[in-house]
């Protein structure tokens, strides 16, 4: 837990940071921030701050820069604060009064989103993460491959085939097909999650389980990846973090792929109440590729009615901003 003075300059730190992504050394925070302590006090917190591993120095310059723990922690005092007036609501209540269907306010929202964070907007449809499972076949191609075949409550059928290497018998095929059924009926994708964590059953707890249950969450989530309304990765790529070819490449490639999106919003918002939202910062996106951004996401309606709605930039965003943008845009889609 850190001390107010030292949580003041964290912040001080991370705004100057933010506003123009270059090392912040002590000098410039004490001519530009009312810390109302001394040039050697906010040279020893800095130092503190340092060893305790929030800011670190990335050249042997003074500078220093935040890091994924200075984020979380700033992050985390952020969202306990109430603010004032929020500013981006009217944007996205004048958008709801003016869409005459669905994908066109979801469109209309992504645009705002993308226009006032300045980062990569997405807006899922409610039938992304809402969609409950009827039925699960599980149909022997040959021995070692089986076509996993999912038909959803609103009659959606979804199939994908997959390869093992060991051969699967059939009977045992049949039998694994019945406890899946009894496990994923009437499931969404978080329930199905929720409930292989919770089994007792050797049949569902065996690995051979855990990847149909992951093939079965992929057809759901590739079935209606076209219903991701996207814009601003352009916006993305003109920040100074992905400048070069090299670090933009690899993320690039993994926002493009609306699977990988699904998975990285699944676990944000895993164990996250509905009212919530959710930072994820940095390495705790779970890959290497998605290290160096940032992701706020929040789901709107209620049931098989929610959605998610989400800004994804680079670990050195205005939190303050995107936060304020992803409650005011989850506001106006909460009734869909």
């Amino acid at each position: 837990m850190l001390s107010e003075r030292r949580q003041r300059v964290l912040e001080a730190l991370i705004e100057e940071y933010v506003a123009f992504a270059q090392p912040v050394g002590s000098r410039t925070l004490v001519d530009r921030y009312k810390l109302g302590v001394s040039p050697a006090t906010v040279r020893n917190e800095l130092s503190v701050l340092e060893d305790e591993g929030y800011i670190r120095s990335p050249h042997t310059s003074a500078g220093r820069i935040p890091t994924d723990a200075g984020y979380r922690a700033f992050v985390d005092e952020l969202l306990e604060r109430e603010y004032g007036t929020d500013v981006a609501g009217s944007t996205f209540d004048e958008l709801r009064s003016a869409a005459t269907a669905v994908d066109e306010l979801m469109d209309q929202t992504s645009a705002a989103l993308s226009r006032l964070t300045d980062c990569l907007s997405v807006v899922l449809a409610p039938s992304v993460i809402g969609m409950s499972v009827k039925q699960v076949s599980l149909v022997s191609m040959t021995p070692h491959r089986v076509l996993v075949v999912v038909v959803t409550d609103d009659g959606q059928v979804f199939n994908r085939t997959v390869e093992f290497n060991e051969e699967i018998p059939s009977d045992e095929l049949a039998h694994l097909q019945n406890a899946i059924n009894g496990l994923v009926n009437g499931a969404n994708v978080s329930d199905m999650r929720k409930r292989m964590s919770q089994v007792d059953s050797e049949t569902l707890a065996s690995p051979l389980a855990h990847a149909i249950i992951e093939e079965i969450i992929l057809c759901i989530n590739q079935g209606d990846a076209s219903r991701t309304h996207r814009l601003g990765l352009s916006s993305l790529l003109r920040k100074p973090e992905f400048s070069h070819a090299q670090t933009a490449l690899p993320v690039l490639q993994v926002l493009e792929d609306d699977t990988v999106l699904m998975q990285m919003f699944d676990r944000a918002l895993a164990d996250t109440a509905k009212e919530d939202l959710k930072v994820s910062i940095g390495r705790e996106n779970g890959t290497e590729e998605l290290s160096g951004v940032s992701v706020v996401a929040a789901q709107y309606g209620t049931g098989a009615g929610s959605g998610i709605v989400a800004v994804i930039g680079p670990t050195r965003m205005d939190y303050s901003t995107v936060i304020h943008a992803v409650r005011a845009a989850k506001n106006a889609l909460r009734d869909l």
